[in-house]
């Protein structure tokens, strides 16, 4: 499983992971494209602005493996701002993916803006990671300690 050093490792003061520290020994969880109703709370609509900010900052609209991104954080944003590059294997960490900015765009407008927000990432926080620390990403339910 590749490892995406200098990706942020999740969302700051917050508990929603974007990264996982290895690869699960059952396989990789399954991609799914997640319903996003307008009712999702505002910590949960921040989770994914972040996120695919941190996705656009680290790979543009360049293709990307799935790697160590968490599966939960890709699976609200794919189909729409995250497609897959050529057929989709959703169990595989070597699926390639890619940003389509436009949707991006017309979906999550703030970050596009002149006024973008800041999400202070610190980009060090996955390189103190011990990879004997947890088992698998279903430890914490996808959301980080």
């Amino acid at each position: 499983m590749l490892k995406h050093r200098g990706f942020p490792g999740r969302l700051p003061s917050t508990d929603f992971q974007f990264v996982i520290r290895r690869a699960n020994k059952k396989g990789a969880t399954k991609l799914i494209a997640r319903e996003r109703f307008r009712d999702r709370s505002p910590a949960d609509k921040k989770a994914d602005a972040g996120f695919l900010a941190a996705l656009i900052n680290h790979f543009s609209d360049e293709p990307f493996e799935r790697g160590n991104l968490d599966a939960g954080r890709i699976s609200w944003l794919l189909g729409r701002e995250v497609v897959a590059v050529g057929k989709l294997d959703p169990t595989s960490y070597d699926q390639l993916l890619r940003v389509d900015l436009k949707k991006a765009e017309a979906n999550f407008p703030e970050l596009f803006a002149a006024d973008a927000p800041e999400f202070d990432w610190d980009e060090d926080s996955d390189d103190d990671w011990d990879d004997e620390e947890f088992d698998d990403e279903d430890d914490h339910g996808g959301r980080g300690r």
